[in-house]
């Protein structure tokens, strides 16, 4: 297993909080995902709220304005502007913000372009970065909308709007 966070104390991460990210880690293995797994937007939240792992919020800056976001995540965007264009500096801004040691969830609208940013980091040599599942507002529904059968609001987790 690699180390945890090193903000944390050997033997400090919880039990369940240890098994949910060891089944991630397997999921992961088993799918050949290039970083460490995805966590649900729930499990996330568990894991920030132990002080076990940091919160980045990589959709632009755009979306974390008008549509909300999480308290206390930090921001380092994959992409930019209202094209989404790829933020080349992605790796070195999410350096500047995380350890390359640490346990980073990267959370965007869907967990689509998350994924990609946590293969981005892990191949930069982030080894603890998960990506939340469902992202900030879900996938879109029958009807083309968001946020009514899965994502970060619609499982009631904190966030606001500017």
């Amino acid at each position: 297993m690699p180390a945890l966070a090193p903000e944390l104390e050997p033997g400090s991460l919880l039990a369940e909080h240890q098994a949910l990210l060891e089944a991630a880690r397997a999921s992961a293995r088993a799918a050949g995902l290039p970083y460490a797994g995805g966590v649900t937007p729930p499990q996330a939240w568990a894991l920030v709220q132990a002080g076990a792992a940091q919160l980045v919020d990589v959709r632009s800056g755009e979306e974390r304005k008008f549509v909300g976001h999480v308290p206390g995540s930090q921001h380092v965007a994959w992409a930019t502007g209202t094209a989404l264009t790829r933020n080349p500096r992605f790796v070195r801004e999410l350096e500047a913000k995380v350890d390359k040691t640490a346990l980073v969830l990267l959370l965007c609208r869907s967990g689509k372009r998350s994924a990609l940013a946590a293969e981005a980091a892990a191949k930069a040599g982030f080894t603890q970065v998960f990506n939340v599942l469902e992202g900030f507002e879900g996938e879109l529904d029958a009807r083309q909308q968001r946020g009514h059968a899965d994502g970060w609001r619609f499982h009631g987790l904190p966030w606001q709007q500017d």
